[in-house]
């Protein structure tokens, strides 16, 4: 009983896709509309943009500030925003003691030693809200 439904809806999708090939741009998108340029000039000449003093004086016509401007808390840093905003997830070192062995074909001796390795293959970091309570930094 599932086969037969597997092949009629296999066929369905088939005829769907294929009926979409077949159609062209122009039955899809209609092509008697204004052209995108006199679309926006439209738009331009109803907003009152064509007068650049017009747009200045919308804006709030700022003026520009020679200088150094005080731009503390404004101004977005590296290295407040990746600490701040993504915080390192921990990612304990391990440490694992190999034992003295015998290593190749040739049974050379290897003799014990220690290593360490992250817990996990990579660094990851927090999302945004994300960091537990006892991770954040002050």
């Amino acid at each position: 009983m599932r086969k037969p439904l597997t092949l009629i809806s296999a066929l369905g999708l088939i005829s769907l896709v294929l009926g979409g090939c077949a159609s062209t741009k122009d039955a899809v998108l209609p092509q008697d509309g204004p052209p995108m340029k006199t679309i926006y000039e439209q738009h331009m000449r109803e907003s009152g943009a064509n007068d650049p003093m017009a747009v200045r004086q919308a804006l709030g016509d700022r003026p520009l500030v020679d200088g150094d401007g005080s731009l503390h808390g404004y101004t977005r840093e590296a290295h407040n925003e990746i600490d701040t905003t993504f915080a390192r997830l921990p990612n304990p070192s391990l440490v694992m003691y190999v034992f003295p062995h015998l290593a190749g074909d040739e049974q050379v001796p290897v003799p014990g030693y220690v290593t360490t390795f992250p817990m996990y293959e990579r660094v990851e970091y927090a999302l945004p809200g994300e960091v537990p309570a006892n991770l954040q930094r002050k």
